[in-house]
């Protein structure tokens, strides 16, 4: 996996240098790119069987459920709030009034809003890996699970691209963390010098490289002479996956959106008079760098439309704000992916921690907003094969409860598994060696398959 620099400001960027990529490639930890292939052999990660791709997009900081998917107009004005549903294409697939583009193409998307989390708290891991932080391995002492994106990594691997991308604006190792699947499985984070590292070093020709790789054969050789333990075996091919990825423009290219047409761009709101560090155009073009990644063979994009919707404070005029704009990305991509026949292939989830609580409150004498509210939360899907068209599940009248079994994280990520062909029920070794289930509730969301 590789890692996308986030745009100026975010709240963990690190750097590294053109230089150091090869030695360290994006992991940080001593490893050249050709190491990561090593180990993504050594532990039997086999090539993708299909070219299923999930895009995940993370709500950072709860969105308002009952204001956006599952609004209760008949409710007290307390709990109903300032906004009101619209009809769609789809029969009881009302929404916010703010979200007239997908209110168009409900045909293609799924709602499920019987989706209950452990917890009312901020944990993003929750939703990267369907686990909580710390005691999460059976008879373990604590730790993480591997991110979703880290196991598909290591289950289906990828040579020419990076299968598994995260479009965040902020470094998201601490959410999508590989834990025991290894540094190798870490997502690619890819703005700025991360990026520019796919590139040739400046004086670099693919001549020069050519001579480079040569003279590597050429130590590799010496080396195997003295090898009695056959580890040099294969070194060509790894380091050869390795080369290509910087020499091969195919990697790089899917991160230009400068050559999608206008029009495409126009689609995404990414309009020629929009300031390229405008916040609108970071975030829809995140949607668009998603779209063409999977084109490009990436197997799991996760784009994070910013951590801005936590909003116990000032709820109506931040949604008013936000609601638009994910509108427009959203309806852009499916559609997109729709025009371009990927919708069969590529999966669309969009989800957050939580809900937000049915009541209305002041906090401190602020705008009124309201608090996180783990038991009732939504998730949309779209493509990937999936039964879109409908809504599943349903809550009570105030929005606080599912009135039917409610689905968990798990199921949720149960269900990506299978569009990408893995059985959840799949075990990986820990740190000790013990095989793990990928997941302990391995229901899918049955309505959808």
């Amino acid at each position: 996996m590789l890692t996308f620099w986030g745009p100026e400001g975010g709240k963990c960027c690190d750097r590294i240098s053109r230089r150091n990529f090869l030695q360290v490639g994006a992991l940080g930890a001593g490893l050249t790119l050709a190491d990561v292939f090593r180990l993504r052999a050594r532990a039997g990660t086999n090539p993708p069987a299909s070219p299923k791709a999930v895009i995940m997009i993370l709500l950072g900081g709860g969105p308002s459920h009952i204001d956006m998917y599952d609004m209760k107009p008949n409710a007290p004005a307390e709990v109903r709030g300032e906004f009101k549903p619209i009809r769609t294409k789809v029969p009881g697939f009302d929404i916010c009034e703010l979200m007239p583009l997908q209110a168009k193409i409900t045909d293609k998307l799924a709602l499920v809003r019987n989706l209950e989390m452990t917890t009312s708290s901020h944990n993003y891991m929750e939703i990267t890996s369907g686990f909580l932080w710390g005691n999460q391995i059976p008879g373990g002492k604590g730790g993480p699970r591997p991110a979703f994106g880290s196991v598909v990594s290591r289950l289906r691997g990828g040579a020419k691209v990076p299968p598994f991308v995260s479009l965040w604006n902020a470094d998201p190792t601490a959410a999508e963390d590989p834990a025991y699947l290894g540094l190798a499985h870490r997502s690619f984070f890819p703005s700025g010098p991360g990026l520019d590292n796919l590139g040739l070093g400046k004086g670099m020709t693919l001549d020069r490289l050519a001579d480079r790789k040569t003279l590597l054969r050429s130590f590799d050789g010496l080396r195997r002479q003295v090898d009695t333990r056959g580890e040099q075996a294969g070194m060509d091919a790894f380091t050869g996956r390795a080369l290509e990825m910087i020499s091969s423009p195919r990697t790089r290219q899917a991160f230009d959106i400068e050559r999608e047409p206008e029009r495409v761009r126009t689609r995404y709101g990414l309009s020629s008079d929009l300031p390229v560090y405008n916040v609108n155009y970071l975030i829809l073009k995140q949607f668009l760098l998603a779209r063409r990644l999977v084109e490009a063979g990436v197997s799991v994009v996760s784009l994070q439309a910013f951590g801005e919707w936590d909003t116990h404070a000032d709820n109506f005029k931040t949604l008013r704000r936000l609601v638009p704009v994910l509108d427009r990305g959203i309806a852009a991509l499916v559609g997109d992916l729709h025009d371009r026949g990927l919708d069969r292939d590529v999966a669309v989830v969009m989800w957050g921690e939580f809900g937000r609580g049915p009541r209305i409150y002041s906090l401190n004498g602020h705008p009124p907003g309201r608090d996180h509210h783990g038991p009732a939360n939504f998730v949309l899907f779209a493509g990937g094969g999936l039964k879109v068209g409908q809504v599943v599940g349903a809550t009570d009248k105030r929005g606080e409860r599912p009135i039917v079994q409610p689905y968990s994280p798990q199921t949720v990520l149960a269900t990506l598994y299978h569009v990408l062909g893995i059985d959840p029920s799949t075990t990986l070794p820990d740190h000790s060696g013990r095989p793990i289930y990928l997941l302990d509730d391995r229901r899918k969301i049955e309505e959808l398959v």
